[in-house]
């Protein structure tokens, strides 16, 4: 009994699509929390900042890591029928489905720079660049099992460990346009 034609997406591409708007609207929120001395002033602000950026930073590396790895652990082989979407639809499709909260979440940022400057975008930051280290972490697996993770697109409202995600497919190293990890394949 065959399982039909599915699209696929591939999961280090999901986690890392909200990694560089994350980063950069969060450099650009700390930066223009700079510019405002705020109520606790900008020595406080750029303190509490760092602070924040390191345990967001981690945070989100290290959330639902168990639940990565346990679909990857029970993850099926792709079928012959499957289509592989291409990095950059992946990109654009979790990025436009995400850009309010994005856009919410620079607004919230620069406004509590009027309380403490800098910090909002830190946390911002600090998501994106959690997001990164968790794409990094996805490619290290794959390398060491030469298996490229995917999920099925019609399941990425949720984000890829979604409760509607109910397995990861798997592929060869080679298979698709990004490299292990999500990032561009070289040529």
């Amino acid at each position: 009994m065959g399982r039909g034609t599915q699209s696929l997406a591939r999961v280090a591409v999901v986690v890392r699509a909200g990694a560089a708007p994350l980063w950069w609207l969060g450099v650009l929120a700390a930066g223009t929390g700079l510019l405002l001395p705020g109520l606790t002033g900008r020595r406080i602000g750029v303190l509490a900042g760092a602070a924040l950026f390191l345990i967001t930073a981690a945070v989100v590396a290290l959330v639902r890591r168990g639940r990565y790895t346990h679909l990857a652990d029970c993850a099926t082989r792709a079928g012959r029928h499957d289509v592989l979407q291409d990095r950059r639809v992946t990109l654009r499709v979790v990025r436009r489905a995400r850009r309010w909260w994005l856009l919410l979440a620079f607004l919230a940022a620069v406004a509590s720079s009027l309380v403490l400057p800098a910090a909002g975008g830190a946390v911002l930051a600090g998501a994106g660049a959690g997001l990164w280290l968790k794409a990094v972490w996805l490619g290290r697996r794959e390398r060491a099992t030469e298996t490229l993770l995917w999920l099925r697109t019609d399941r990425l409202a949720e984000g890829p460990v979604g409760k509607q995600v109910e397995g990861f497919r798997t592929t060869g190293i080679a298979a698709g346009d990004a490299a292990p990890g999500g990032a561009r394949r070289r040529r």
